[in-house]
């Protein structure tokens, strides 16, 4: 019987003291964490991207033929007119000889259309003064009638003769015009059979070598003008949004990771990449190096905005986050609640901004421990300051 009691005693001395550590564990101010209100806080957008230049062109020959000299190679500075490569030249040249020559008929048919005028003229006069003692014979009736008229009709075929030459001339001051545009027109193919660089810039690449017969247009070389070297960027839609053209970025590039380049947003890209849901965005760099390499992997980060004052919350610790609202965790008198609140911003370090829904006095708790329900004594730690 007293064996009975003793473990009865120690049985209900377990129940007790489990009571006792389940009431401590469950009804203990629970330790929690709250986030801080922080001041001049920027907002970044990171991207990745590369290095690229908006004036990239790849230039060729507007004819086709054997390359008979390439001037310059690639990584050369070349500047506005610079001759780059010539065309083998023999058969074209022939071409502007024989314009020339045709040009230089047309010239001497001109001439002789105008003597033939002066002719017709000279002509003309005659026959009018002879019909002129024609018909005063006639009045006198010293000649016949058929002579006076056969002396009109001399004028009349005189004249006809002259409008006939004059037309002639016209003619041929055509032929000439003709003649000297086919020779411009072949003095501009020949011209064609020389490269020249279109603007101040870099050859990035040369694409044929000398001997080779090419195509009308096939490309010789790239060039690219140093001076429109930017950095295009791919930033991910779901952070986007405040992106805006004139923002301050800072530019790292794989080349020289300690170094940072300061830039601006250049352009934001009017159509987004279907596929991977990223954003074309240009940045200008100001003090870039003058070594440039087009293709190199570059690190961008945005500032879309300062924040004055801000609380921030690791978005870790929302939940039902959709970019816009979710629900946090909050300390207020000491107990636990879930509320509903609206972000802002959210910085690159994955907080967002809470911009509405807060209770008023309520504290955000930043990271939710093992435990946390609904009314819930909790106890504040230390608030979450960066």
């Amino acid at each position: 019987m007293r064996r009975k009691i003793f473990w009865l005693l120690v049985a209900g001395g377990l129940l007790a003291a489990g009571g006792a550590a389940y009431a401590f564990l469950n009804e203990r101010p629970l330790p929690v964490p709250v986030a801080a209100v922080e001041r001049d806080v920027p907002v970044t957008i990171y991207g990745l991207g590369t290095v690229e230049a908006r004036i990239v062109s790849r230039i060729g020959f507007e004819v086709g033929a054997a390359l008979t000299e390439l001037a310059v190679d690639s990584n050369d500075a070349v500047s506005a007119g610079q001759v780059l490569a010539r065309l083998h030249p023999a058969e074209q040249e022939a071409r502007v000889a024989r314009a020339e020559a045709a040009v230089a008929a047309a010239a001497a048919g001109e001439g002789r259309a105008e003597a033939q005028v002066t002719r017709a003229r000279a002509v003309l006069a005659q026959r009018e003064t002879a019909n002129a003692r024609q018909q005063a014979l006639a009045r006198r009736d010293t000649i016949s009638p058929q002579t006076a008229e056969e002396a009109e009709r001399d004028v009349a075929v005189a004249a006809a003769d002259l409008a006939l030459a004059e037309s002639e001339i016209a003619v041929a001051h055509a032929q000439s015009a003709d003649a000297e545009a086919a020779l411009l027109y072949e003095r501009t193919l020949l011209d064609h059979h020389v490269l020249r660089a279109p603007f101040d810039g870099v050859v990035v690449a040369r694409h044929v070598e000398a001997g080779t017969v090419v195509r009308t247009g096939e490309p010789i070389f790239t060039l690219m003008d140093p001076a429109s070297v930017w950095t295009l960027a791919y930033i991910d839609e779901a952070r986007a949004g405040p992106l805006a053209p004139g923002q301050p970025a800072e530019i790292r590039l794989r080349s020289l990771p300690h170094e940072v380049f300061r830039g601006q947003v250049a352009r934001i890209g009017i159509e987004s990449d279907r596929v991977n849901e990223e954003r074309r965005v240009w940045i200008s760099c100001e003090d870039c190096p003058s070594s440039i390499f087009l293709g190199e992997q570059a690190e961008v980060r945005i500032t879309v905005a300062t924040l004055p004052e801000a609380l921030l919350v690791p978005e870790v610790a929302i939940r039902a986050f959709d970019g816009h609202a979710g629900r946090v965790w909050t300390v207020q008198d000491g107990i636990a609640a879930e509320a509903a609140v609206t972000f802002g911003h959210r910085t690159e370090d994955a907080r967002a901004q809470v911009v509405g829904g807060l209770p008023e006095g309520a504290e955000v708790v930043t990271a939710p421990a093992p435990g946390l329900s609904e009314g819930r004594r909790v106890r504040v730690i230390g608030e979450d300051a960066r």
